[in-house]
C-alpha cells in the first residue's frame, strides 16, 4: 500500500475517529485504525463495539492495500508531521513506513482481516433532518441523561416520532429534557439512542442545515453526517413516559430574563463546593426573584425582576441542575411554571413549547 494525503484532512479524521477507538481492550485490533487505500480516497475506520465510525478522505492513492495502525500513536506521529502532506508505505508484513519532510517513522501495523466486522445495518426507516436542528435537539437534552446504571435505559436519550413531530427525551430522575421539532415522517416510531453515542455524533455536527441522515434498525442505529458514519447499538428496555411526568397545571408562573437568572444563580452558588453542598432558596413574589444560599462558608443573596403570576411561592434547587436547565434553555426569555414547594418545576420558551426541562425541588429545612 502506498498513499499521499494532506496532514490538515488527515489529522481531522483521525483526531474524530480516535473517539470510537477502545481505550483499553485485550483485542489488540480494537486499539487501532482500519485504513484501506481505495481508487482516490482512504476509508478510515474505527469500533470499540459500541460505536463504530467511519470517513472517506481524499489521497492520492499509488497502490491500493489495507492496515490496521496503533489508533494514539498514528495519530500524534500525524498531529505532529512537520511539511503539509504525508506519506505511508507498508509492506506484506504490515511495517509501515510514514514519511513527512524530513521526519520519518517505521511501526508495526496489524493485518487488516483482524478488525471486527462492523454489523450490517439493515430494513431501516430513514429520517431526514438539518444538521443544525439535530445539533440543537442534542445539545438541548444530553445534560440530563442518567450516568447511573440502576436503570440502563436512561443513560441514553429516547427519540419518539408521532403525529409529525419529533421528541428528543433525556431523564435522570432528578430532572427531564425534552426537545421538540416538526418531521416528514409518516407512522409512529421510537428508539433510544446511547447518550455516548449522541455525544459523538454532537462533535461532528455542523451549524448549517446541510442534512443527515438517521437510520434505525432493530437493534443498531446509523447517522450519516456529510462524510462520516457513526454506528452503535440502541438500548433497550422501558424509557419512561415522559408525557405523564409533565405537570398539567401550575399555581405560579414566571417570565423572566434567561441570562439574568442564570448569572444571578452562578452568584449564590459561589458558596456551595463539592464538599459544601446546600440547596439555592428561590423566593417568587410580586415583580421579583430573591435568591439565598447559606453554607458553613458563609450566606449569599441576590435579586432580580421577574414577571409573578399567581402565589407567591419558596423552593429549593440543586443549584448544578438548575443551571443546567438554564444554560439549556438557548433562548433570551423562559416561562417557569411551578406547582408548589415540593413539585417539579417546568421551564419552556417564552413562546410556544420547543423544549420543556423539569427539575426536581430540594426540600427546604427551615431557616432560623
Amino acid at each position: 500500500m502506498l498513499f499521499t494525503v494532506e496532514k490538515k484532512i488527515l489529522t481531522e479524521a483521525v483526531t474524530n475517529l480516535l473517539r470510537a477507538v477502545s481505550a483499553k481492550t485485550s483485542v489488540p485490533s480494537l486499539e487501532g485504525i482500519l485504513i484501506k487505500a481505495e481508487d482516490d480516497h482512504l476509508m478510515l475506520s474505527a469500533y470499540d463495539l459500541e460505536i463504530g465510525m467511519q470517513t472517506n478522505i481524499p489521497a492520492f492513492v499509488q497502490e491500493k492495500g489495507a492496515i490496521i495502525l496503533t489508533a494514539r500513536l498514528f495519530s500524534e506521529i500525524v498531529r505532529k508531521s512537520p511539511d503539509e502532506n504525508i506519506t505511508v508505505e507498508t509492506d506484506q508484513r504490515f511495517t509501515a513506513t510514514i514519511n513527512s519532510g524530513v521526519s520519518s517513522f517505521t511501526i508495526i501495523g496489524m493485518n487488516p482481516e483482524e478488525f471486527p466486522d462492523l454489523p450490517k445495518v439493515t430494513d431501516t426507516d430513514v429520517l431526514s433532518l438539518p444538521s443544525n436542528v439535530l445539533k440543537s435537539m442534542i445539545r438541548q437534552t444530553l445534560f440530563a441523561v442518567a450516568d447511573s446504571t440502576a436503570k440502563p435505559i436512561h443513560q441514553g436519550s429516547l427519540f419518539r416520532i408521532e403525529d409529525g413531530k419529533l421528541d428528543v427525551v433525556s431523564v435522570d430522575g432528578y430532572r427531564l429534557a425534552l426537545r421538540r421539532e416538526p418531521i416528514q415522517y409518516e407512522g409512529e416510531l421510537d428508539f433510544v439512542v446511547p447518550g455516548k453515542t449522541l455525544g459523538e455524533v454532537l462533535r461532528l455536527l455542523n451549524d448549517d442545515d446541510s442534512p443527515v441522515e438517521i437510520c434505525p434498525s432493530r437493534r443498531h442505529i446509523l447517522f450519516k453526517i456529510e462524510n462520516y458514519t457513526v454506528l452503535s447499538t440502541l438500548l433497550e428496555g422501558e424509557f419512561l413516559d415522559y408525557r405523564n411526568a409533565l405537570p398539567k397545571d401550575s399555581k405560579t408562573n414566571v417570565t423572566v430574563s434567561t441570562r439574568s437568572m442564570m448569572e444571578s444563580v452562578e452568584r449564590v452558588s459561589l458558596l456551595i463546593t463539592d464538599r459544601l453542598k446546600s440547596p439555592v432558596r428561590c423566593m417568587f413574589g410580586e415583580g421579583t426573584i430573591r435568591l439565598l444560599c447559606t453554607t458553613t462558608m458563609g450566606r449569599a443573596s441576590d435579586q432580580l425582576d421577574a414577571e409573578v403570576e399567581g402565589a407567591p411561592l419558596e423552593i429549593g434547587f440543586n443549584n448544578k441542575y438548575l443551571l443546567d436547565a438554564l444554560r439549556s434553555a438557548e433562548v433570551d426569555e423562559i416561562r417557569m411554571l411551578l406547582g408548589g414547594p415540593i413539585s417539579p418545576m417546568l421551564i419552556r420558551p417564552k413562546e410556544g413549547d420547543s423544549f420543556s426541562f423539569l427539575v426536581l425541588p430540594v426540600r427546604l429545612r427551615t431557616e432560623g
